[in-house]
């Protein structure tokens, strides 16, 4: 089973992955953590000290993709926690549930409380050393293209980020 949270930053993606993976064991694919430490190698966006200068392009993508497709092959179910801002990019995840024969959830996280959402995104706890956090502005800039094909959607305003979690897994038992 793969499982895709999708949505803008400051959402509740990650705190929703962590209830998620407190009740499924999952392989957590987190895309900030990937990107950070491609940035940390000195991949472009990035500088050898681990300091983010940029955008490093679709490489995250790309990585997660890789281990989301080998730990579905071994039989393992996967938490993909990510902007997932394109139809590129959601037809991408597709593809790699597609090759490993696994089903998927897809999953649109959204915070319709616009306050709350800034509150969450200019508050936001940094756990990933070296990790710029977006600013409000950036947020509400973001390439983030409407979604055309089936999802859960799931409103952090209206719901706890447990309840979000047992939401999305009751999907799962289907």
């Amino acid at each position: 089973m793969l499982i895709v949270l999708g949505g803008l930053p400051g959402s509740g993606k990650t705190t929703i992955a962590r209830e998620i993976t407190a009740l499924l064991p999952c392989a957590y694919l987190r895309i900030d953590a990937i990107e950070q430490a491609l940035r940390s190698a000195g991949a472009p966006g990035g500088t050898s000290d681990g300091t983010s200068t940029g955008e490093i392009g679709p490489a995250g993508y790309i990585v997660a993709y890789a281990l989301a497709g080998s730990n579905l092959s071994l039989g393992q179910a996967v938490l993909a926690d990510c902007v997932n801002p394109l139809p590129v990019t959601r037809e991408a995840w597709r593809d790699v549930a597609a090759r490993a024969s696994s089903p998927i959830v897809e999953v649109e996280v959204v915070c319709s409380d616009a306050a709350e959402h800034r509150r969450r995104v200019e508050q936001r706890h940094v756990d990933i050393p070296g990790l710029v956090p977006p600013t409000w502005e950036s947020v509400q800039r973001h390439d983030y293209e409407p979604w055309s094909t089936p999802r859960i959607v799931i409103d952090t305003a209206a719901m706890s980020a447990r309840e979000a979690a047992q939401a999305i897994l009751s999907h799962t038992r289907h």
